[in-house]
């Protein structure tokens, strides 16, 4: 579990991160959503380290992170994989080099066994026969493919992804969101997703949180979020009258399968 104690940000005079406090939950998918500017990134940029909280606590498992000794952070690190917005793959590598990277960094392997273990992940991402390829040569939905791959080659205990659907067409958006979340509960991993999506909310929102003018303005899972009175969270998510419409329909097939239970219940008793 990640557990964020009244983090605290700002950038000169603007205060971007305002008193956020909250607990990610282990081996579940959890999202951060929110405008542009609501401090979504500057959140998740601070939980990993690459900026620094003004104030307040970031706890890894009980593990004081903000306050840990740079060796300590180290060794945390190389408990966390990333998968980033743009996959940030090396051109001028291949798809399998690409993958063996991160244990050229940390791992006590051979050559063998690093070849051996990034054929595993690029065969669990559905990548096998891609390995001789270069970034160049393959689509956008396969380089999201191979920097999951990455991300998880060294078997970390916890996954960040930033806007993983970023450029990609709906469908493979949700192929992307269906290996996120079978990764998350194979890994027993902790996973935390910056997002815009709302396919990615509704599909694979075990936990979420919405962030607003910097502030936690509501958490709670996909299901929750259907019978939020929230004003903020609902004009952000159900902005068209589409969308509205979905929202109405999801509440009816929710409520038609409580009233079922109870009726199960009633008759089993």
């Amino acid at each position: 579990m990640i557990e964020l104690k009244n983090i605290k940000k700002s950038f000169g005079d603007k205060s971007v991160i305002k008193d956020v406090s909250v607990q990610f939950e282990a081996t579940k998918c959890n999202l951060i959503i929110g405008a542009s500017g609501s401090g979504k990134t500057v959140l998740m940029k601070c939980i990993v380290g690459l900026f620094e909280p003004d104030g307040g606590e970031i706890l890894y498992d009980g593990n004081n992170f903000t306050h840990m000794h740079e060796e300590k952070r180290k060794t945390l690190r190389q408990q966390i994989g990333m998968l980033f917005q743009g996959s940030a793959l090396f051109d001028s590598m291949t798809v399998l080099e690409n993958v063996i990277f991160p244990l050229d960094m940390f791992a006590k392997m051979n050559a063998k066994q690093k070849t051996d273990r990034a054929m595993e992940v690029l065969e669990r991402v559905n990548l096998t026969g891609a390995e001789k390829k270069y970034p160049a040569e393959i689509s956008g939905g396969m380089k999201k493919r191979v920097g999951i791959a990455r991300a998880i080659v060294l078997n970390p205990k916890y996954l960040f992804c930033d806007e993983p659907n970023s450029g990609l067409d709906p469908k493979t958006s949700l192929v992307i969101d269906k290996l996120i979340k079978e990764i998350t509960h194979e890994y027993n991993m902790t996973t935390i997703i910056n997002t815009h999506d709302m396919n990615s909310v509704m599909e694979i929102g075990e936990k979420i949180i919405f962030m607003h003018q910097g502030a936690k303005e509501w958490e709670g899972s996909n299901n929750d979020i259907i019978f939020s009175k929230n004003t903020e969270l609902n004009n952000f998510i159900f902005a068209s009258d589409f969308l509205k419409d979905a929202k109405d329909m999801r509440m009816l097939e929710l409520k038609g399968k409580i009233d079922n239970q109870r009726n199960m219940d009633e008759l089993l008793r």
